[in-house]
């Protein structure tokens, strides 16, 4: 009968080891050192505050006023918070920063452009504010014609 029972088990470790290795999060405390220590860390404060209060006989009174346990169990606590959050991050993409006023302005250079493809009065008025406006002058020519005398005699 003892053989019996040894092969059920080695086929439910088996079958844990199965569910490790394809469970991402597992995979990623592997790979991670810094993830790994810190869930080594927050053990390891559980386990400290455990064992003193193991210690002090589980009193309510005892525990509450014990200011060593309750900075182990702090730490433990924000051990497992920092592991969950970097678990959490783990499998995410990071965010884009979202820029939208570089969107503002490179939307408002299409648009002068585009402006000042259509617009001749947009293209003028750019001249006339990188240039100077231009003068405007009407030609009078001193010259006569050919042919027509100047002295009255003909």
């Amino acid at each position: 009968m003892p053989a019996v029972k040894s092969k059920k088990f080695n086929e439910k470790i088996t079958e844990a080891t199965e569910q490790a290795k394809e469970n991402p999060y597992l995979q990623k405390i592997i790979e991670d050192k810094e993830l790994r220590d810190n869930a080594v860390a927050a053990l390891a404060s559980v386990r400290a505050a455990f064992d003193r209060a193991n210690e002090k006989g589980w009193d309510k009174a005892d525990l509450v006023t014990d200011k060593k346990l309750r900075k182990e169990l702090k730490q433990a606590a924000d051990g497992f918070k920092q592991t969950k959050e970097d678990l959490a991050s783990a499998g995410e993409k990071p965010k884009k920063k979202r820029h939208p006023l570089r969107k503002l302005l490179v939307f408002a250079i299409i648009g002068g452009i585009v402006a000042l493809v259509i617009s001749e009065d947009a293209r003028k008025a750019l001249l006339d504010a990188l240039f100077g406006a231009e003068e405007e002058f009407e030609y009078t020519s001193n010259a006569t014609p050919a042919g027509a005398s100047t002295n009255g005699a003909a």
